[in-house]
């Protein structure tokens, strides 16, 4: 039993501090316990992330008081705190802090309480209740409605009554009923209705990859698979199965999926399977129903964690199974510290908690299938879709041809708006994508070539018809609409917008296909809470004919009635100055177009592009990831780019530039010395997007066999350099984004 805890403290100091624990408390304080502890003059509260048997200072202060009876943090959680802080170069406040969510961390947080009616003694005495009816029936009726079920809230009880709390007070002072305050859940499904469903028969190649998720769960060979599956194939259906196989043995299950795929209709899939084993964890939840919902778990009333990023974390003891679903996905990678990629930090809590690690996906991340190939995960491929319905018929539509014939460029295809006129006749659904909002992506002056730019970020702005302003897609910024070029100079009236954006193709489609029910759905729209479900609702019983939206409809809906996906423009991500853009750009097509024909009625995608022979729009026309990868994973062999290396970006930002050029060149001369030979360095240079928030940003990239060969000497780096006040550093490790 030791007498000291290290200690980390919500304030970001990127250190541990040592406290004396006290005698009456010895027995009590763990790691991953939250304890009030002395901080200069104040109080402040912190987590315990490791109990040393000795300390080396001799001015040690006693921890105050424990916060709650049961450690929030186990073990096992901290110790990949821990790794995280140290693999992502992160100060391990941080890295705490994000294991746990903050509605559970912060001071406040508590359970909701209300007032509980439960039946005394006495409603069971026949005479007493019979004198009650006589002289208050309306008493009688309010404890007829409490025994003919459970007992319930005050407030409830009251409405179904049609009385007030006073009526059922007055049973209380009788000694007819108890009132007492009670926690109440919040449950974020609460309301719905949803029908319990049993296992389905699976498919030959169903079976296969089930047998090797089994046979990893049963003895951790291998411990991570990758189960490469066309859309449609079947993966939610080999998931829930694990999961139930994993309950059988008494352990829990982590289910993660992309924020932007987290719908009401996925998670119904697993709740219907698994009712109230289930609870859900993400950013749509209010603050009281992640409280609610993080303590079914902490308490073991759930089972099963579903849920986006953050979700890895859950306090699930004895843990049997976590599943990544679309494992690709960008949206795993935190982007702020500590930068973590759910992904792999997933592999690595597998590991520490001795469980399985399946990795779903339709189109491979090329980290993930360089470890398939080379037999650090276990591979398995389900290239068919569910009872051999067909894979949609792709058409690649060359709009150069078109603004050939029409002597314009047009936002739809002559192709496109005869599929879509064809569906509409048949009752049938379309999708029509573009991964881009607002409804003109610039304005544009003529004459003198004024771009409207945002005044804070290096980036035009968009143009929303809607509320008819001007925004920034970086900083948030709005601006009014002018009426005439705002150049002095010029001031020319026929200042105009250019480019396209969802708001654009909603219009365009209401002309073109005017008795059609079309609903849009991007982040202009789904700012409410029930929004999302809401739109999916509408779409999933056919009172919206032609959905149109950015990437959250691209993956993870299933509507069978969908015949014909449209994308409006799939060069729109191509060209970044990215090396990951060709990726980007082959799994957003290959996703939306697997949208298309999952009901008895075979698919087809139209993708309209510029660039018709890009490999990218090519393999994507082919649904041929193998001989995408092919491709493209040779070139990133060439250039000692992931998957062949860890790519480390440090961005340097502040609002003078020459103060960031001259800190970012002092950094360098203090790190390239400290790193192995190895080491491919990148010098410093503006970043792609070079303006933020009216900030200035410099870049300095690394490339290494090892993350660890970079992350040790740039901790000494960075603990080694002072930094200007006004100038701050970021580091990323393995960078999703160089932007």
């Amino acid at each position: 039993m030791s007498s000291y805890a290290r200690v980390v403290v919500e304030i970001a100091l990127n250190r541990e501090f040592d406290y004396i624990i006290p005698e009456a408390l010895r027995d009590a304080v763990a790691v991953g316990s939250q304890v009030v502890v002395p901080f200069g003059k104040s109080e402040v509260r912190g987590f315990v992330v490791a109990l040393p048997e000795r300390s080396d200072r001799n001015d040690l202060r006693e921890i105050i008081r424990l916060v709650g009876k049961k450690p929030l943090i186990s073990g096992r959680v901290m110790e990949l705190a821990r790794w995280v802080a140290e693999y992502y170069a992160a100060p391990v406040e941080t890295a705490v802090r994000t294991v746990l969510p903050s509605a559970v961390r912060q001071k406040n947080a508590r359970f909701k309480e209300q007032l509980f009616v439960i039946p005394m003694d006495a409603a069971s005495d026949a005479e007493a209740v019979r004198r009650l009816r006589a002289r208050s029936p309306r008493q009688a009726a309010v404890l007829d409605i409490l025994l003919s079920g459970e007992a319930m809230f005050l407030s409830h009880l009251a409405k179904t009554a049609g009385t007030t709390a006073g009526t059922v007070r007055g049973l209380e002072k009788k000694g007819f009923v108890r009132i007492s305050r009670e926690a109440m859940a919040r449950d974020p499904l609460a309301g719905q209705t949803v029908l319990r469903t049993q296992h389905q028969k699976l498919m030959p190649q169903q079976e296969e990859a089930f047998a090797l998720i089994r046979r990893a769960m049963d003895t951790l060979a291998p411990p991570v698979v990758l189960l490469y599956g066309v859309t449609g194939s079947g993966k939610t259906e080999v998931y829930l199965q694990a999961i139930d196989h994993a309950l059988k043995q008494g352990k829990g299950a982590i289910i993660l999926v992309p924020e932007i795929s987290l719908t009401p209709q996925t998670v119904e899939r697993f709740q219907s399977r698994f009712g109230d084993d289930i609870a859900v964890l993400h950013s749509h939840l209010s603050g009281g129903e992640r409280h609610d919902e993080w303590h079914r778990l902490h308490s073991g009333k759930a089972r099963i964690a579903i849920g986006a990023r953050s979700a890895l974390f859950a306090p699930i003891e004895n843990l049997g199974l976590i599943v990544v679903d679309e494992e690709h996905e960008h949206s795993y990678k935190q982007g702020e510290a500590p930068r973590y990629h759910a992904r792999d930090v997933a592999v690595m809590r597998g590991h520490m908690e001795r469980c399985a690690v399946v990795l779903g996906t339709a189109t491979p991340s090329l980290e993930s299938w360089h470890n398939a190939q080379t037999g650090k995960y276990a591979l398995a491929r389900m290239p068919h879709r569910v009872d051999h319905r067909k894979m949609p018929h792709v058409r690649v539509i060359d709009m150069r041809l078109e603004a050939s014939k029409t002597g314009r460029v047009t936002m739809f295809s002559s192709e496109l708006v005869e599929a879509v006129r064809a569906r509409l006749a048949r009752a049938e659904q379309v999708i029509l994508f573009l991964n881009r909002r607002g409804h003109s992506t610039s304005l544009i002056c003529p004459k003198c070539g004024y771009v409207a730019t945002c005044s804070a970020c290096s980036v035009p702005l968009t143009y929303h018809k809607v509320t008819e302003e001007l925004r920034c897609h970086i900083c948030g910024a709005i601006e009014p609409v002018p009426d005439r070029c705002p150049s002095e100079e010029c001031r020319d009236p026929r200042i105009r917008y250019a480019g396209i954006g969802t708001q654009k193709v909603e219009l365009a489609a209401a002309k073109l296909f005017p008795k059609a029910n079309i609903q849009r759905m991007d982040a202009d729209v789904t700012t409410q809470k029930d929004a999302y479900s809401r739109i999916l609702g509408d779409f999933r019983v056919g009172k919206t004919d032609i959905l149109i939206g950015t990437q959250m409809i691209a993956k993870g809906l299933h509507f069978p009635n969908v015949t014909l996906v449209g994308v409006i423009a799939a060069d729109v991500a191509l060209h970044m100055p990215d090396f990951r853009a060709g990726e980007r750009t082959f799994q957003l097509l290959t996703q939306v177009a697997g949208r298309a024909g999952r009901g008895d009625v075979s698919g087809e995608v139209i993708v309209q592009t510029f660039t018709p022979f890009h490999p990218s729009i090519q393999a994507s026309s082919r649904i041929d990831f193998e001989g995408f990868a092919d491709q493209e994973m040779e070139f990133r062999r060439e250039l000692f780019y992931p998957p062949y290396s860890h790519l480390i970006c440090i961005t340097v930002r502040g609002r003078v530039e020459e103060q960031v050029k001259f800190s970012i060149d002092a950094f360098a001369k203090t790190l390239f010395p400290m790193l192995p030979e190895k080491v491919v360095r990148g010098e410093p240079a503006p970043a792609p997007l070079a303006r933020t928030c009216g900030q200035y940003r410099w870049q300095i990239m690394l490339r290494a066999a090892s993350a660890r060969a970079v992350t040790g000497p740039l901790r000494t780096a960075l603990d080694q350099f002072r930094w200007p006040k006004e100038v701050h550093c970021t580091v990323d490790v393995d960078a999703i984004s160089l932007m």
